[in-house]
């Protein structure tokens, strides 16, 4: 069996310009921000989204990488609308398809099982469908007759996600209390790619929390990353928590100056300038 192991330069060597990607986690939980800041080290751009969002997302639109957002929500959870990606909707930098969680949950699934589409009940009755002119309704066949909505299938070329543990081989653990949706980004995608607080022996990850926390699974992994802290500064939960007052800056700082001085040449170069804003903060 492969070791899948790769750096997170490695990981973004394989994206392109005009990908289709997924980002998994929700909000500030668990996002793999270490990948998305060796993705806006790169020039790759002219991208089409989809992402329960958070910083990932303010990030990418404030560095006008998104073409296309596909979302339920953009949010930072103690900050509601995240304000780098408000500003670039306000500005028309970003094109957006916004649907409710329940059908994003079910494109996801339709393109794990590579459907082209499932029909869902969510949508019907709300502005969604009006917001969403391409969507479609379909009949059912059976005797109810039940007008659905039919959710399009989320097909992704790439998917980045990062959880607690992963061995080399692609199998993922989540130690915290919520597995989101990461295990659908994967299996939605052309490739996946995850990043992980450590790396592990297989035994390890089944000693540690049960095989009930095995969340992905090598078949539907491409690459494992090991990233320290690679969720900062979004919570990943029981490992650490979010940085509030990180955040806090984040979002009441023009991004340029954020850009300038955490956007370094790699992520031990982030973790240097995070230390070197804490203390700061503390004189």
């Amino acid at each position: 069996m492969a070791d899948k192991t790769m750096t997170a330069d490695e990981v973004v060597s394989r994206l392109a310009s005009g990908m289709t990607l997924g980002i998994g986690g929700w909000g500030s939980r668990r996002k793999p921000m270490a990948l998305v800041r060796a993705l806006l080290r790169s020039g790759i751009g002219d991208l089409t989204v989809v992402a329960y969002g958070g910083p990932d997302v303010g990030m990418l639109a404030a560095a006008g990488r998104i073409r296309r957002l596909v979302t339920a929500f953009v949010t930072l959870d103690s900050v509601p609308l995240e304000p780098h990606y408000r500003a670039a909707r306000e500005h028309g930098g970003l094109a957006l398809t916004e649907i409710d969680e329940g059908m994003f949950q079910s494109g996801l699934r339709a393109a794990a099982q590579r459907l082209p589409f499932l029909p869902v009940r969510a949508g019907i009755g709300s502005d969604v469908m009006r917001a969403g002119p391409e969507l479609r309704t379909v009949t059912s066949p059976y005797a109810d007759g039940e007008t659905l909505v039919a959710m399009p299938a989320l097909r992704l070329d790439a998917a980045l996600v990062h959880v607690h543990r992963a061995d080399r081989l692609g199998n993922g653990q989540y130690l915290g209390p919520e597995p989101y949706f990461d295990d659908l980004f994967c299996e939605a995608a052309d490739a996946a790619y995850v990043s992980c607080e450590r790396i592990v022996d297989t035994a390890e990850l089944t000693r540690a929390a049960g095989p009930q926390s095995l969340l992905l699974k090598r078949l539907a992994v491409t690459g494992v990353v090991e990233a320290p802290s690679g969720a900062h500064f979004t919570s990943c939960a029981p490992d650490y928590g979010r940085d509030e007052e990180f955040q806090r800056w984040y979002a009441t700082t023009p991004w340029p100056e954020f850009a300038a001085r955490f956007l370094g040449a790699d992520e031990a170069a982030y973790r240097a300038a995070v230390e070197d804003w804490r203390t700061e903060r503390e004189r």
